[in-house]
């Protein structure tokens, strides 16, 4: 694929695998999942689901910029907790970070996630 783009920013968390942070192809950003992780530290936040939540969608704007984009470019957020009691606390703060039409979305609980984070999140972006 000669069109494929590696995107990267130090704005947001390294990888902690063997993936990237993005992948561009043509006019479309695939997002990898985000924990909350601190990009200047590498260490998960604290201070529950709201501060979780918060740093991840910290680490989406900073890769969508990095993309030539914006969160308001998502088209489809695929949303992971490992507690759907905090599905509302999630959507509040989701509210924040987009505009209406709101991107198509996926929440899932599951059993865990990467650091013994409560919330993953990733993003597809149409620029």
């Amino acid at each position: 694929m000669s069109n494929r783009a590696v995107i990267s920013t130090e704005s947001a968390p390294a990888a902690i695998g063997p993936y990237s942070q993005a992948i561009k192809v043509g006019n479309t950003v695939w997002i990898s999942g985000q924990i909350p992780l601190d990009p200047d530290t590498m260490t998960c936040v604290q201070g529950g689901i709201e501060a979780e939540t918060q740093q991840v969608f910290a680490n989406l704007k900073a890769i969508a910029e990095a993309a030539g984009g914006q969160l308001n470019d998502a088209v489809k957020i695929n949303i992971s907790l490992t507690d759907l009691g905090n599905f509302a606390a999630v959507n509040a703060i989701m509210e924040q970070h987009f505009d209406a039409p709101y991107p198509a979305r996926a929440c899932v609980e599951v059993a865990a996630l990467p650091k013994g984070v409560a919330v993953e999140i990733e993003a597809i972006l149409s620029l």
